[in-house]
């Protein structure tokens, strides 16, 4: 039994949806424990998030420089840190601690811009720790399933890949109304010039591939921003040429009334068609050609291994977003635990890193090209 990885996290405090999300995901399988964190670049409110959070005052900091050097000093300082900031100050927390030898799992989209990104990565690679992002959606049974079943060639030849990530909560300009998550996030000084592509469409994209096996080669992208007087895109349609030749279309929306958090797959191949929706996620369509679709349930006999290994309770017992996003946390742990004992990450543990970060800021600095030049066809190299 290993001990607990103890962990910090900067950024996340009082208010904040996603770093609640972090912790309790971290902590529903015992694996790591909260010690540590630079709540809030507002110091009395970092302090509040600490306190209500259990972690004792010496080891709640009023930046994220002081806390990778307290921490790097500390006997028992943290071995992992947690990065749910705003998208631009991702990486400069993160060379922090990679260079205080602390393995970091970090909030997507990667950072704020490609180059930013690129630089970075050269730097991060030649680290012996851990960078992980956490695209979450991949943890979930369902995803992986699908992701077997389309290794295993279940579905032939993939033709189509039609994906869309629909909201509605940005139908109005929620930014003028001192909505702090709408502020930042529709800012392209803290979310980066990609706007809704950084904030959900990375997600919608990394899914894609993380389920095909494809990589696209060309995109071609229509990106809008609806809400007058918004300063980044809100709407955006993307066609997308993968590898092998499959075609694909992207949709992502924020003004979309009527959709709550609608993230939804379908892939088409030679065989058989695969359909899978977020909002409903214990459940996956499998439609081999010529036959009766079934309705796959998580939890069932017939599953993968991989989607065997992150379930969690016997069906009919529903498990969601939480519990994904644990799978995750799951997976980085083993390799943490690998770490410890010099040994390489084991080939079944499964998460998203550094190449899949960069491949999504080439994703989006890709569509921003092709939008700005009335939609032409762009090459997109993600290897």
């Amino acid at each position: 039994m290993q001990s607990r990885i103890q962990y910090g996290m900067v950024g996340g405090g009082e208010g904040a949806f996603i770093g609640e999300i972090h912790w309790m995901a971290a902590r529903l399988d015992n694996h790591y424990e909260l010690v540590a964190g630079a709540f809030s670049s507002e110091a009395e409110r970092s302090r509040r998030s600490a306190k209500t959070l259990g972690i004792s005052a010496d080891r709640s900091y009023a930046d994220f420089q002081q806390m990778a050097e307290k921490e790097q000093a500390r006997k028992d300082g943290i071995e992992a840190v947690v990065i749910v900031t705003p998208n631009h100050l991702h990486l400069r927390i993160a060379e922090i601690f990679l260079k205080a030898g602390i393995h970091v799992i970090c909030d997507k989209p990667l950072s704020a811009t490609l180059e930013e990104g690129q630089a970075f990565a050269e730097f991060a690679r030649k680290s012996d720790k851990i960078f992980a992002l956490t695209y979450n959606y991949s943890g979930y049974p369902m995803v992986r399933h699908a992701r077997a079943l389309i290794a295993e060639a279940q579905l032939g030849d993939i033709r189509t890949v039609q994906i869309e990530y629909a909201q509605d909560w940005l139908s109005e300009k929620l930014e003028d109304s001192g909505h702090k998550q709408a502020a930042w996030r529709t800012d392209p000084e803290q979310g980066g010039e990609g706007g809704l592509l950084g904030d959900i469409g990375t997600h919608a994209f990394h899914l894609s591939c993380f389920v095909s096996g494809l990589q696209p080669t060309e995109i071609l992208a229509d990106l809008n921003h609806f809400v007058e007087g918004r300063l980044l895109d809100d709407n955006a349609h993307i066609l997308l040429r993968f590898s092998g030749g499959a075609k694909g279309m992207l949709w992502v929306s924020q003004v979309a009334p009527g959709n709550e958090n609608g993230l939804r797959l379908r892939i088409y191949g030679s065989k058989a068609g695969l359909e899978w929706s977020q909002e409903n996620p214990n459940y996956l369509k499998f439609s081999p050609l010529g036959e009766p679709s079934k309705i796959l349930g998580r939890g069932s006999p017939e599953l993968a291994e991989s989607a065997a290994k992150v379930t969690r309770t016997p069906p009919g017992h529903p498990e969601g977003y939480i519990e994904c996003f644990a799978n995750i946390y799951s997976e980085i742990a083993q390799a943490i635990y690998a770490a410890r004992e010099g040994k390489p990450v084991p080939q079944d543990v499964l998460f998203p890193d550094l190449d899949d970060g960069i491949a999504g800021m080439i994703f989006i600095d890709a569509a921003l090209k092709s939008s700005r030049n009335a939609g032409k066809w762009v090459q997109l190299d993600v290897n």
